[in-house]
């Protein structure tokens, strides 16, 4: 294949040596020059394939570095219960029962209550137009579902079911399960549902991956189950597996992990070993993120699922063996636990056995002392700005004065911490451009309306928000030396802008979209 030479565009590095160049050459897929066309040696444009990008914008391409990316793919073909009412969401819902199979299951994701003047749902809002098809609606934040009669029946569920450990059955004053499960409750129906088999697998999943470069992703941490990962290898030896994926490992297959020998930070190319997943605790939307202190108005403190003593006996097992570990943490209580625990696996001499750096997921409420200790640990903080703007009536209510600790990305990177960016998919779009406006202005982006700054202390610049999501998640996977920059000896992935974000405002980088995306030295997206 003949060399290609990009000209005419202005090329973000992000190698501090020539953080811009108006040239690059790529062959085999990897940036053979990147520079300014006057130091071009001529023998390189011998034979060279030349595109003119007529004076566009290009960065490295971008990194989610928080995604469930079988869970994404699927949910392109789910129902939107994202809705300003629970009555549009029913709506919805009602239509696609009415086109559905006797007896098909009818899944949704998106609704959040928070937001509905209706309030909160219940099984009786679905039977009454889907006695037959069972109905299972995920919440926005994934730690909450709403079941109909038909998919309770399903799944086995009564009021004699007994809570499971780590979860909660909503029922109404008489016992009756309402429809509502949380956390670990969301399993039993979950278990029920007919799992998507290797040929859907691959459609969703390549689905996601279209959709995802042609919104400028060409590399994701991955955080969804096993079978991903069997589907990834199956893509990636036909050739079909285009972004990089760095996959996690459920903490239920860690034993298999270890008997495959499978290491962090090991695999080829495409896909790779990445980290154990862990959960300490739920969500801010059910109030089951874990808290220092009651939620407003309420006495809980939401629910621990994993204290320091217990991630520290997972650590050595699963460190020990080469595998590093992320954990979900969300409410400033986990997070602390965590911390706890992490100090000392890091005493002990765990971190050294692992070839890539523990991280924290979600970090929404940390305190002033703990964002100290997240830097001094050397712990990734894996943020995804949009919960911010999202989420921010939900803090109010919740979290209160504390909301000033909360999505802390200043803090952080000013107490020397490492951040990297991602959308937690399908929770948030994983659209980056949306993700940069909410972390450089935390205000409305994408379809919400146009609001003030929240805790606007907690902004960053641009430059920032864009190193989260480009080359630091490239160092968070070990792969900084041939991925995440447009220099030399680099994978040839990139994403074209018309404009240079750098010139736009906030409202109008929400708005951008990218003319191209090349993955591998191959453009796979053009607008």
């Amino acid at each position: 294949m003949k060399p290609l030479v990009l000209e005419n565009a202005q090329f973000y590095t992000f190698n501090p040596e020539q953080p811009i160049a108006d040239t690059l050459v790529i062959e085999d897929g990897v940036i053979q020059f990147a520079g300014n066309l006057d130091q071009l040696n001529s023998t390189l444009k011998t034979n060279a394939e030349i595109e003119d990008l007529g004076s566009a914008f290009v960065l490295p391409g971008f990194t989610d570095a928080h995604i469930h990316l079988l869970e994404y793919g699927l949910s392109l073909q789910r129902v939107d219960c994202e809705t300003g009412s629970r009555a549009e969401c029913i709506e919805r819902v009602r239509h696609r029962v009415d086109q559905a199979r006797s007896g098909e299951w009818v899944l949704g994701h998106g609704w959040n209550h928070n937001i509905w003047t209706e309030g909160k749902g219940d099984k009786s809002h679905l039977d009454d137009f889907s006695p037959d098809n069972p109905i299972y609606l995920t919440h926005k934040s994934l730690h909450s579902g709403w079941a109909n009669t038909a998919a309770l029946q399903a799944a086995g569920i009564d009021r004699n079911t007994n809570d499971p450990k780590g979860g909660l059955i909503e029922r109404s004053e008489n016992g009756e399960p309402t429809g509502i499960v949380y956390e670990g409750a969301m399993r039993l129906v979950e278990s029920a549902i007919p799992m998507p088999n290797a040929d859907q697998r691959k459609a969703a999943l390549e689905n996601a991956q279209q959709k995802l470069i042609s919104l400028g992703i060409t590399e994701v941490h991955d955080f969804d189950v096993w079978e991903c990962y069997q589907t990834l290898q199956e893509m990636e030896k036909n050739g079909i597996l285009k972004i990089t994926v760095t996959k996690s490992i459920p903490y239920p297959k860690l034993e298999e992990a270890i008997e495959m020998n499978l290491r962090s930070g090991t695999g080829s190319n495409r896909l790779r070993i990445g980290w154990l997943k862990l959960f300490s605790d739920g969500a801010l939307g059910p109030q089951t993120a874990a808290m220092l202190e009651p939620y407003n108005g309420s006495d809980s403190l939401g629910m621990l699922f994993l204290t320091s003593a217990e991630l520290m006996v997972i650590g050595r097992k699963a460190m020990g063996a080469g595998i590093s570990l992320a954990v979900h943490a969300i409410g400033d209580r986990a997070n602390r636990e965590i911390l706890d625990g992490f100090a000392e696996l890091k005493n002990e001499g765990y971190f050294e056995g692992v070839t890539l750096r523990p991280r924290i997921e979600h970090v929404q409420i940390i305190t002033p002392e703990d964002i100290q200790r997240l830097a001094a640990l050397d712990i990734w903080a894996s943020m995804q700005p949009i919960h911010a703007v999202s989420d921010r009536d939900m803090a109010d209510k919740y979290w209160g004065d504390r909301c000033r600790n909360a999505y802390a990305w200043r803090s952080i990177i000013e107490a020397g911490g490492m951040l990297i960016f991602g959308s937690d998919a399908p929770v948030e779009s994983p659209n980056p451009m949306w993700g940069l406006a909410a972390a450089a202005a935390r205000t409305s982006t994408g379809n919400l309306l146009p609001r003030e700054s929240w805790v606007p202390e907690q902004r960053i610049s641009l430059a920032d928000a864009l190193n989260a999501y480009i080359p630091f998640p490239h160092e968070a996977v070990g792969l900084e030396g041939n991925s995440g920059r447009l220099m030399q000896g680099h994978k040839a992935d990139l994403v074209v802008f018309k404009d240079d974000l750098f010139n736009l405002s906030n409202d109008t980088i929400a708005s951008a979209k990218p003319a191209a995306c090349m993955v591998g030295g191959t453009w796979a997206f053009r607008s």
